[in-house]
């Protein structure tokens, strides 16, 4: 049973200091802007919130709304937007689709949001096998403004 704690300071320093193995490393925080990363995380506006064990320990985050939009993609679709990270001693070990059930559940209950949206870097096609296990469906994929990495956007639609 997982559980959800808004974001807060000790997870939020928890997380910036979290690293992942290539290819995954691409979700490393910049050390250069944990300051600002920090800031980031810990605003109530953007909507972080910690995934925690029956032991109440940090086991992964998400967050909803425009936080999990990446520039260059269409969002003109009205829809909630999830972003998730699992802690990396965690990843891979065939726990992605409990953990990301818990997050479209607590989204649901807290947003009462109908359509729902993830945003995944192309290259992880392991999250997208997740996600589609739940019944997403890949809606467009483009290339992120100032960058060139390409993403994919899933939707689900109740």
């Amino acid at each position: 049973m997982l559980t959800f704690r808004q974001f807060n300071q000790r997870y939020a320093l928890a997380v910036l200091n979290w690293r992942y193995s290539p290819p995954y490393d691409y979700y490393n925080f910049d050390p250069d802007t944990l300051r600002e990363d920090l800031c980031y995380l810990i605003d109530a506006k953007n909507d972080f919130w910690a995934i925690l064990n029956p032991q109440g320990e940090l086991e992964g985050y998400c967050s909803f709304g425009s936080d999990g939009q990446v520039p260059g993609g269409n969002y003109s679709t009205e829809a909630l937007d999830i972003g998730m990270g699992i802690r990396p001693d965690l990843v891979g070990q065939r726990r992605g689709k409990q953990y990301a059930q818990a997050v479209v559940g607590h989204g649901r209950n807290q947003y009462g949001a109908q359509r729902l949206r993830v945003t995944i870097a192309e290259f992880n096609k392991r999250a997208q096998r997740v996600w589609e296990q739940l019944g997403f469906e890949p809606m467009e994929k483009f290339v992120k403004i100032s960058s060139g990495e390409k993403f994919v956007i899933m939707v689900y639609v109740e």
